[in-house]
């Protein structure tokens, strides 16, 4: 892929380095236009009513949701699942791609990194609430305490859930605040106002720009990276392993942990282009995130959409040579039972869609692009569902049989972590720099016959 990319400049326009750092500046040393505040009133607004609606349905209980006998999971294992997936790229661009010098990453892995942070943080949500008792959320960390003999199951998934987010998370904000470090420093000394003077000062850690501090910097990364590399395999394992370790039928199945690790970056990869084509056409990075970065992360949407629509076909196949009547059943079920319509919604955008990339016409068309990366991202939600509800809306007794249907609740709970990822995505974009400066700067002459 850098291959590629290395054929034209990575970044265009002949920037210089102090062209550089005006430009990745410039968002956050001048007011935002009506755009960022108009997009930034529509966040908090979402983000306020979904305040509203977890506080009513903590005070009132989780019989707000929709769940029933048949059904107790639905959408919070869909939207937590959801949202666990949209955080796999930042990973892998910051991650992978650094440890195999993919020097188009530079340009989007700020962004991605960010990202990250606040879906897993939309993520964290969900299994709170769903307690039941969120303010007893704390026991399911394995702490010295006063409770005796009362520890965590370390048998259950939905334990290693917390282990894994919380170390995802960790790592992740790790990874981004270092990442960070010499471009606060460029802030900070561009700074006029004192009190961003002192704020960036802070945050920059005393960074003096020297040969030796740049050299730990990258060690310090490249350690960060090799730490952070088998969380992009292991968090949507176990996250799969809440599925694959039950003997529900349609979720017993040793091919999920591969096929939720494909589906995240799907995912992912969606979103992130989703962001940063509106970002580069609001903030006028065209020449920063061109055109190729896009026809390369479109191509990363094709290969990983092609798995998961291999992993469609495998279900259905082991399903059939298993022999298993209710496994059979349950296949049956989703492609022609009163779910049809979600499970052809989801085969339509994860399968049938992402094919229109293999055209070069298609990856260059950025409206269509975008579009493209709404529909993946819409599919993608449509399989967690699909996989969670169709599963449990028939069990084993037709006496037991129902349909589930969200409530005004969870339908609100959704609209905030959508408010609470975009609040927090505008605020990155309005006070850090986006791209990273120093990362960007070494890749100049890259394409441009210099540096490959």
């Amino acid at each position: 892929m850098e291959h590629a990319l290395t054929n034209e400049p990575l970044i265009l326009g002949h920037k210089t380095p102090a062209m550089v750092t005006r430009d990745v500046c410039r968002p956050m040393e001048t007011k935002p236009g009506p755009m960022w505040y108009g997009a930034f009133a529509l966040a908090v607004t979402a983000l306020l009513i979904g305040i509203a609606t977890v506080s009513y349905q903590i005070k009132t209980g989780i019989g707000t949701w929709g769940l029933n006998k048949t059904v107790g999971w639905a959408w919070d294992i869909t939207n937590f699942v959801f949202w666990v997936g949209i955080g796999h790229a930042g990973t892998l661009i910051s991650a992978i791609l650094l440890l195999f010098r993919q020097k188009w990453r530079t340009s989007v892995n700020r962004a991605a990194e960010a990202m990250t942070i606040f879906a897993v943080m939309c993520a964290g949500i969900f299994p709170i609430i769903h307690m039941g008792r969120p303010w007893l959320a704390f026991w399911v960390f394995p702490y010295p305490n006063s409770r005796g003999p009362l520890w965590v199951n370390f048998t259950s998934p939905l334990l290693w859930d917390v282990f894994a987010i919380s170390t995802y998370f960790t790592i992740s904000a790790v990874f981004w605040y270092i990442g960070l470090i010499p471009d606060l420093a460029t802030v900070r000394d561009r700074a006029i106002s004192p009190i961003k003077k002192f704020i960036y000062g802070t945050l920059s850690l005393g960074w003096n720009g020297s040969a030796r501090t740049w050299s730990r910097y990258e060690t310090l990364c490249l350690i960060l990276a090799g730490l952070a590399t088998p969380l992009v395999v292991s968090v949507h394992t176990i996250v799969s392993m809440d599925f694959a370790t039950s003997v529900i039928p349609g979720w017993h199945a040793t091919i999920f942990p591969p096929y939720f690790v494909a589906g995240a970056v799907f995912s992912g990869f969606a979103m992130v282009l989703t962001l940063m084509i509106i970002t580069r056409k609001v903030l006028d990075f065209e020449d920063y995130i061109t055109d190729k970065h896009i026809d390369v992360m479109c191509k990363v949407i094709l290969v990983t959409g092609s798995i998961v629509g291999l992993a469609y076909m495998t279900e259905f196949f082991t399903a059939w040579y298993s022999a298993v009547e209710y496994e059979r059943y349950v296949f049956i079920s989703r492609a022609t039972g009163p779910y049809a319509w979600a499970y052809w919604t989801m085969v339509t955008c994860n399968v049938i869609t992402p094919q229109l990339m293999w055209f070069k016409s298609v990856r260059s068309n950025i409206a269509l692009v975008f579009l493209l990366s709404l529909v993946v991202n819409v599919g993608m939600w449509f399989e967690r569902f699909v996989i969670i509800v169709t599963s449990l809306h028939r069990d084993y007794l037709p006496s037991s049989w129902v349909m589930y249907s969200p409530t005004w609740v969870e339908m609100c709970t959704f609209l905030g972590s959508f408010g609470l990822f975009f609040t927090c995505f505008l605020l990155f974009v309005r006070f850090l720099p986006v791209i990273a400066i120093g990362e960007v700067k070494g890749v100049l002459n890259v394409g441009r016959g210099g540096t490959h």
